[in-house]
């Protein structure tokens, strides 16, 4: 078991390895080749130009300012300056909010903290239960409710504070969801125009055999929107056509780079091997070769490129249909369009950047049976990955290892060899098993066919955060019971081993606390370095940059990575919840990950991370949700625990607690997430009205028309800019339909934008390829 000296030793290993890392960052975020890798948010946004064009040679490359140096930690309080308004926008709603996670976990946890200590802490360490025990115990154990005897009166104290803790926890949790739930109405209505307030995503349009898809849309559209339709976008399966011009574009950096190379060395042209990662095959002219081969690409585009505008079955029954006010958007996602509540489904369109065109191809049809597939292959994943989090948890114990490997104690008896193992190998091991996590949970979330990047995020999250739960929570907890306690089970009766589980759960703190300082303390200092992004900028910079605009490409600041950063989070709140009664000791750490995150984060979103999206906060209530869950596991863990203690008296008293958070949860929920999910009428007419006051002649149907186009087609423009607002005014004119079950339709010329003009765009794009 480890001990204080064990956890002093991690403590020791992890403090000195974030100080390292930020001491790092401080020095190269200083140097002026290093600019565009920690300032490139400043550089997209065009407020920021490179130090390198100005001064001396060797300035260009190395501060020489040692006074800057001496300021080394002044990126922190930078950070903390910049205002949530301003923040917002800046980097946008969700990057306010996301670090309002952070500010939550330090509101709960704070408070907490002082009165587990005030209150806690004495109470459980003034006895002597674990020292007159056989179990095995640190002196951790002594702080945790483990060294109360069974039975004893100081349970109430438990009780009481656990009542406290979850009253806080929920009274920190209503606030916070008010004030979100006010800043993304508040940025809802004071936001620039963009075309996600104006547009539906029609799915499961009807086929039509007298009709194709477009005239099936216009039609539907006119004849039951006839005020309020402006245009349409019909989807194109264009899923092969991205990937021949994805490949195109990579052949065409090797080409770039060979290029470059040649141009440097002119006394050799450049060669490489046509097989496998050029490690054999035929020797070929480099230039020669990829030149060749790009040709072969541009003439399969155009091919795809014939068949897609030829082919009606390229055209998927789904469509994004604009209107010519929020109002009527609002009332077209949120209603039911149809007798058969199966087809015309409408919901919000996402911003035009969320967009996830892949999954557009994808038949409502099949949604069902990908979504069954996937559930059935997490459930494997989550089951399976016991196996390996059972060897990391055995780890943790020198006894266990000692007596599975004999000849290798006299190794780990070392001092510090042993501290090493049991404070910071079995955390670190974890972290490594779980990096490859996070890339097969978003395949499945695309494999499912969420249509926008925003909700593959929160379903990757979610799964995350369930498999989290599973495996890095109850795992380590279960499973390094088991080997810790294996001597005992077998040497005791049957009704002793719920007893010995109860007082094992709380002695999982150790591993706990070495967790958050490896994933917390030293993950987050080193999520500042930007180690990775740092030697790939510097890479393509040598080898691939030959302009400005390639310097550009090369600097990728990324995203924030919700997938991966919120379930991770949510690890925290749950440790912290779980422990807060049973082991207080755990709090401290706690604390420090969140108030260090937040600052980097908030560094971070500043200066480097560029969001793809703008969902306006739509994740909040799943951040809430998690958090709740949170809540209610560390009550039910509480009661199973006292139930192993005797103390009758006062666990019955328990059950009320999750009853009552899962009704401020239903409260919650009812209040506060219909702002999340749906956009008041009241407040889209409210806009179109100020707009319609401020700019009377809005072209919208040009700033409309293209937003919805395949990132493929772009190339052309369709725009129509002779539509003018004030057309809708006007009584729509009756025209012959091809449909026999309707031979009358509103004029579509006057109304509609129709993409009868795309396949023109279509081609002229495809002949500068």
């Amino acid at each position: 078991m480890a001990t204080l000296k064990d956890i002093e030793v991690a403590a020791a290993i992890n403090i000195l390895t974030a100080f390292a890392f930020f001491v790092a960052f401080a020095i190269l975020r200083l140097q002026p080749v290093n600019d565009r890798v920690y300032f490139p948010k400043w550089y997209l946004k065009g407020l920021r130009s490179s130090p390198l064009n100005s001064g001396a040679l060797v300035g260009k490359f190395v501060n020489l300012d040692f006074r800057s140096y001496v300021r080394f930690l002044n990126w922190m309080p930078a950070a903390l300056k910049m205002p949530e308004p301003e923040l917002i926008d800046h980097a946008g709603l969700d990057s306010a909010v996301y670090l309002r996670i952070y500010l939550v976990g330090l509101k709960i946890f704070v408070p907490i903290t002082f009165l587990a200590f005030a209150i806690m802490v004495p109470v459980n360490w003034t006895n002597g239960t674990l020292e007159h025990s056989n179990l095995t115990y640190s002196d951790i154990d002594k702080l945790s409710i483990s060294n109360i005897p069974i039975g004893s009166d100081r349970f109430w104290t438990h009780l009481v504070m656990a009542y406290a803790f979850s009253f806080w926890a929920c009274y920190v949790l209503k606030k916070e969801y008010a004030i979100v739930a006010l800043m993304r109405l508040h940025f809802l209505a004071s936001e620039q125009r963009r075309p996600d307030q104006f547009t539906v995503l029609v799915k499961n349009v009807p086929p039509d055999s007298d009709e194709s898809v477009d005239e099936l849309v216009e039609h539907f559209f006119l004849v039951n929107h006839p005020e309020h339709y402006l245009t349409h976008q019909v989807v194109y399966n264009a899923n092969r056509l991205s990937n021949l011009v994805e490949e195109k574009k990579k052949l065409q950096n090797w080409l770039d780079y060979y290029q470059l190379k040649y141009s440097r060395n002119q006394s050799k042209r450049p060669s490489s091997r046509t097989g496998f990662l050029g490690l054999c095959g035929d020797r070929v002219d480099s230039i020669d070769f990829y030149t060749s081969k790009i040709e072969n690409f541009s003439e399969e585009i155009a091919t795809e490129w014939d068949k897609i505008i030829n082919n009606p079955k390229s055209i998927m029954p789904a469509a994004f249909v604009s209107f010519k006010t929020r109002w009527a958007a609002a009332v077209c996602a949120q209603t039911q369009q149809s007798r058969n509540p199966t087809t015309w489904l409408t919901e919000w369109a996402p911003e035009p950047r969320d967009v996830y065109w892949a999954n557009l191809a994808i038949p409502y049809v099949s949604l069902s049976i990908r979504r069954l597939i996937v559930a059935v292959a997490f459930f494997f994943l989550t089951f399976f990955f016991m196996i390996p989090i059972a060897f990391v948890q055995s780890l943790a114990n020198i006894e266990g290892i000692e007596k599975a490997l004999p000849f290798l104690k006299p190794i780990i008896e070392i001092k510090f060899i042993k501290s090493f193992i049991q404070g910071f190998l079995p955390g670190i091991a974890l972290k490594i098993f779980l990096i490859f996590l996070p890339t097969i949970l978003m395949l499945m979330s695309k494999f499912e066919g969420f249509i926008s990047i925003s909700a593959l995020e929160r379903r990757s999250a979610t799964r995350y955060y369930i498999f989290q739960f599973i495996n890095v929570f109850l795992g380590s907890i279960i499973t390094g019971t088991a080997f810790q306690q294996l001597d005992n089970f077998i040497h005791q009766s049957a009704n002793e081993i719920p007893r010995t589980i109860g007082v094992s759960i709380p002695m999982k703190a150790t591993f706990f606390i070495t967790y958050i300082m490896v994933d917390g303390w030293a993950g987050i200092a080193g999520e500042i370095l930007r180690l990775k992004p740092l030697i790939i900028y510097h890479l393509k910079n040598f080898l691939l940059v030959k302009t400005e605009k390639d310097r550009e490409e090369a600097m990728d600041p990324g995203t924030l990575g919700f997938n991966t950063g919120e379930p991770q989070i949510q690890l925290y709140f749950l440790l912290g919840l779980v422990y807060a009664v049973v082991t207080p000791v755990l709090l401290p750490f706690i604390i420090v990950f969140f108030g260090l995150a937040y600052v980097v984060y908030r560094h971070q979103i500043i200066n480097v991370y560029n969001q793809e999206y703008e969902s306006g906060a739509a994740f909040w209530p799943d951040v809430h949700g998690r958090i709740i869950v949170a809540l209610i596991v560390s009550q039910l863990l509480l009661m199973g625990l006292l139930s192993t203690k005797q103390a009758a008296q006062s666990t019955p008293l328990l059950i009320a607690l999750p009853v009552l958070t899962i009704w401020f949860h239903r409260f919650c929920k009812g209040r506060y997430e219909p702002a999340f999910v749906r956009y008041p009428l009241q407040e889209a007419m409210m806009k179109d009205t100020l707009e319609r006051a401020r700019e009377p002649n809005l072209n919208l149907k040009g700033f409309l028309q293209n937003a919805y186009m395949h990132p493929v087609f772009k190339g052309g423009d369709d725009s129509d800019s002779d539509a003018a607002s004030g057309d809708g005014d006007q009584e729509p004119e009756l025209v012959p339909t091809k449909r026999n079950s309707r031979r009358n339709t509103p004029l579509p010329s006057k109304h509609s934008g129709s993409v009868s003009s795309l396949p023109e765009a279509v081609q002229e794009h495809a002949q500068l390829l």
